[in-house]
C-alpha cells in the first residue's frame, strides 16, 4: 500500500530520538491534520522550535508522530499559509520546511477573510484601530528620529498633489498610518495597523466613493493628517494621540457603512 494514506503505528516509530532538539511524540491514532498542527505549535510553545528552525523531513514527522504522510502534508499546507512555516525546494542545507517569522501578509488576509465574514464588528476593528494607533502616535512623538518619520512624510506629500485621485488617496492614507506605527519602532503595532487598515481598504473605497463632496472630505482628513504629524514632529505625544483618535473616529463618522450604529 501507498506510505502516504497508511497510518504508522506508534510501536513502529523505532530508532532512537536525536540527543538533542524537540521531542515528537505520537499524536492519537484517530487525529486529523489539526492535531498535526497542535504538536508543532506544542514545540514553538515549549521553545524547541524557534524562526529559522527546521521540521523534520516529512516521511519522518509522520512516522514520530504516528500518522500518515497526507495529514502532515496537509498540515503544512496550512501552517504556510498562516505565514508559521515556509518551505524550500530542491536539496542542501537551505532546502526542506523552517519555522518562520508570520509576515504581514499572512496576519493581513486572516484579518481581511474575518471582517468580510463579520466575524469581527466595524466598531470592533475601528476601536483595535484607535487604541493601536494612539499608542504608535506617542511612541512616534517620543522615540522617532527624522528618518523614521521621512516616510510618513512621503505620503503626506502624496496626499497633497493636487487632483490626487480617491484611490491614490486611500492608499496613501493606509501607508501613512502604518508609517507612524513603524515610525514608532514597534514591529507588532506596525503589522498590525497595516493588518487592519488593509482589511478595511475596499470598505473604505467603497463608503468614500458614496460620498457626494469627495474633495472636500478628502481635503479634511489631510487637514488632521498634517495636524497629527505635525504633534508627532513637535513632540507632543498626547496631542498627536488624542487627534489621532479624532481623526479616525471623524473618518468612521463621515464615510456611510464605517460604524455598525
Amino acid at each position: 500500500m501507498n506510505d502516504d494514506t497508511n497510518e504508522v503505528r506508534p510501536d513502529q516509530a523505532g530508532g532512537a530520538e536525536a540527543a538533542a532538539g524537540p521531542e515528537w511524540k505520537p499524536v492519537n491514532r484517530a487525529s486529523t491534520y489539526e492535531l498535526v498542527i497542535d504538536a508543532v505549535e506544542e514545540q514553538i510553545m515549549a521553545g524547541s522550535l524557534g524562526v529559522g528552525d527546521p521540521l523534520p523531513a516529512e516521511r519522518d514527522l509522520a512516522t514520530k508522530l504516528g500518522v500518515s504522510r497526507a495529514s502532515v502534508r496537509e498540515a503544512l499546507r496550512v501552517l504556510d499559509s498562516l505565514g508559521v512555516v515556509r518551505s524550500s525546494g530542491g536539496s542542501g542545507r537551505g532546502a526542506g520546511t523552517f519555522i518562520a517569522a508570520m509576515p504581514s501578509a499572512a496576519l493581513t488576509r486572516f484579518l481581511r477573510l474575518h471582517v468580510a465574514l463579520t466575524n469581527f464588528s466595524i466598531d470592533d476593528v475601528t476601536e483595535t484601530r484607535i487604541q493601536l494607533e494612539r499608542s504608535s502616535a506617542i511612541l512616534a512623538a517620543t522615540r522617532a528620529d527624522k528618518d523614521a518619520l521621512a516616510e510618513v512624510n512621503a505620503q503626506l506629500a502624496m496626499m497633497d498633489t493636487p487632483g490626487i485621485s480617491l484611490e491614490t488617496f486611500n492608499d496613501a492614507d493606509t501607508a501613512f498610518h502604518v508609517a507612524i506605527a513603524q515610525a514608532a519602532g514597534n514591529q507588532l503595532f506596525s503589522d498590525l495597523t497595516g493588518a487592519i487598515r488593509t482589511s478595511l481598504r475596499k470598505s473604505i473605497f467603497s463608503s468614500f466613493s458614496r460620498v457626494d463632496d469627495q474633495q472636500a472630505l478628502m481635503a479634511k482628513l489631510q487637514a488632521q493628517h498634517h495636524g497629527i504629524m505635525h504633534a508627532i514632529t513637535a513632540g507632543r505625544a498626547e496631542e498627536a494621540a488624542a487627534l489621532t483618535e479624532e481623526h479616525i473616529r471623524f473618518a468612521a463618522s463621515r464615510l456611510p457603512g464605517l460604524s455598525d450604529t
